[in-house]
């Protein structure tokens, strides 16, 4: 629909100047759908990236089993994991003490656990809170990720996949350095079989 625009200056019938609006439209992403980033270590789906969201990126992340995404932290970011397929194993809380390889077996002050999440489960992470993820079954996992502000997990996403693709272990160093581009503090080590 125009809008309508009355400009005081004209006279007679040019006096209703008519402005048209684009109207906004929204973003249909049907299921299969998103451009997928793939490596023996993950699947990531992109789903919304900044160009359609200035509020969060969102992503469909396939975990195989094996694959532990490490503790770490961000101070800006803000994220929402929602499991939709399979279990994984889930850490958002600071713990009693940062154990350096471990982070499975951390207890936060609280009494808080690491918490085997099952379908339907939602994890709200602040900046600022320890977090991580891991498969530790047999079969393959499937998760709705957000990251909030867009749209540096879309960029990380993208050079990380770049970086487990090259095959063998991952290069720890260039996880590291990707990781400090990124608002990510590194708090174990990233792992996939």
């Amino acid at each position: 629909m125009a809008a309508r625009r009355t400009d005081p200056r004209a006279r007679g019938p040019a006096r209703h100047l008519v402005t048209a609006l684009t109207p906004p439209e929204g973003l249909l992403v049907p299921p299969g759908h998103g451009r997928t980033v793939r490596t023996p270590a993950q699947h990531v789906t992109f789903k919304v990236t900044g160009t359609h969201s200035r509020a969060a990126s969102s992503f469909e992340v396939l975990v195989p089993p094996g694959f532990d995404v490490g503790a770490h932290v961000h101070t800006r970011s803000e994220e929402l994991f929602y499991v939709l397929e399979g279990e994984l194993d889930v850490l958002a809380f600071e713990p009693l003490v940062r154990t350096p390889d471990n982070w499975q077996r951390w207890q936060s002050r609280s009494g808080n656990q690491v918490v085997r999440a099952t379908p339907g489960t939602v994890i709200v992470v602040p900046p600022g809170c320890p977090h991580a993820f891991a498969n530790p079954t047999g079969e393959p996992a499937k998760m709705f990720f957000q990251a909030s502000p867009p749209p540096d997990h879309e960029r990380y996403f993208e050079e990380l996949l770049r970086i487990l693709d090259a095959g063998g272990p991952p290069d720890v160093a260039a996880i590291e350095e990707l990781r400090s581009r990124y608002d990510i503090e590194q708090l174990t080590p990233l792992r996939h079989h």
